[in-house]
């Protein structure tokens, strides 16, 4: 089942409802014994207008913050309201990313990778505990190419489908370690937004929208 998770769910208060709440019941104890100091002031020694008249100004300025604050809390509720929208667009297409983790199904899993200097070693492929369950030596030429596995671990069985991860251990000709660029390709099921940051979902596998290089239609 396809599931798109929603993070511009609001709280029953926002911050700035809580701040004029605070402010009108703090505004109106103020008025109350501005009045009751003006009621019982010296005739002959009044208060000095000019003063409360200033902090009656403050008042005002600090509610029109409020206020402003309250109409961007509403635009930005808006603005994600129209993010999530947009990545509802992702759900089906198949999408290009940067990263070592991918699905494994069907006994099929692969990664593109890429290489600057020719470069030989090991390449492994861990569960999602972390556990190495298939390695294999090899040699490979600079410039880009595939790495695809059949599913059957070091222990000669078949590994349940699930994310796994690839790792490259290479040298080069005079030793110097060669690190491969990893891309993974696959069809999105589902955003996931319930941590503040968005992730495409393909099968277990999340891949951060800011990972994506290429969007496709699903064939």
């Amino acid at each position: 089942m396809t599931e798109v998770g929603n993070t511009t769910s609001t709280s029953s208060t926002s911050s700035s409802a809580t701040s004029s709440t605070g402010l009108t019941g703090n505004y109106e104890l103020f008025l109350s014994l501005l009045t009751t100091q003006i009621q019982n002031q010296d005739p002959l020694d009044p208060l000095d207008s000019a003063e409360y008249t200033n902090q009656l100004v403050q008042y005002s300025s600090v509610e029109q913050s409020i206020q402003t604050n309250a109409n961007l809390e509403e635009m930005l509720a808006t603005l994600k309201s129209n993010e999530a929208s947009s990545y509802v667009s992702y759900l089906g297409s198949e999408v290009t990313a940067a990263g070592g983790t991918t699905m494994l199904s069907d006994g099929e899993a692969s990664w593109s990778y890429s290489i600057n200097e020719a470069a030989s070693g090991t390449i492994e492929v861990r569960n999602a505990s972390g556990a190495v369950v298939y390695s294999e030596e090899v040699s490979l030429d600079a410039g880009a190419g595939t790495f695809e596995w059949d599913g059957v671990g070091d222990s000669g069985s078949a590994s349940p489908e699930g994310a796994y991860t690839i790792g490259f251990n290479l040298k080069d000709s005079s030793g110097n370690a060669e690190a491969a660029s990893v891309e993974i390709s696959g069809v999105v099921d589902g955003v996931d937004m319930s941590t503040g940051s968005t992730f495409l979902k393909i099968g277990d596998v999340s891949v951060p929208v800011s990972a994506v290089k290429e969007v496709y239609r699903a064939t």
